[in-house]
């Protein structure tokens, strides 16, 4: 992964669609960019879709990520929202396709515990971590937008940051004989 660039997460939904957009420069991430599409006032799937569609293009547009990561779909018990969300994933993920960005997916445990150490934590710690890691102090009003941000931080963990040496035993043993690797 290129040490310098712009990372897109995504947390799909059909009613409230997470974003947020990361800068990763010299290893050190800030925040561009997070929100949320509401897409409750529009009764007919299609229009939501197209509203997805057209609002991921314009991110893609303006800034120009070099990767997407996304939140994989929480497998539920009912058919026809999974369908849903699957549709609305899918036209999220159309324009990256379309320009042939990488697209990477994580399981929402795989994000939450690259984020809080965690598997099991709530959305609002989630939020809270991702606050002290990308130092920003405005409370988001929609947790589906840090939970965005969380998917691209935690694609940033899973491919550039380094992993524990051989022969360490701990994360203080790996800084104890890589400081220069460590910031």
């Amino acid at each position: 992964m290129n040490q310098n660039q712009i990372i897109l997460g995504i947390d799909p939904g059909t009613v409230i669609l997470g974003y947020g957009l990361i800068k990763v420069e010299d290893k050190q991430l800030s925040l561009i960019e997070m929100g949320v599409l509401r897409l409750q006032k529009f009764p007919d799937p299609f229009v939501r879709l197209s509203k997805i569609y057209a609002r991921m293009n314009e991110l893609i547009v303006d800034f120009t990520p070099e990767q997407v990561a996304i939140e994989a779909p929480f497998f539920g018990k009912n058919i026809q929202s999974m369908l849903k969300l699957g549709r609305a994933q899918g036209v999220a993920l159309a324009p990256a396709f379309n320009r042939g960005i990488p697209v990477f997916e994580y399981a929402p445990r795989k994000i939450k515990q690259s984020i809080t150490g965690n598997g099991n934590a709530s959305k609002e710690q989630v939020a809270k971590m991702i606050q002290n890691i990308l130092k920003f102090t405005e409370e988001p009003q929609y947790l589906d937008a840090t939970d965005a941000v969380a998917a691209a931080v935690c694609h940033y963990y899973q491919t550039c940051r380094p992993t524990v040496a051989a022969g360490a035993k701990s994360w203080s043993e790996f800084i104890r004989n890589n400081p220069d690797r460590v910031h």
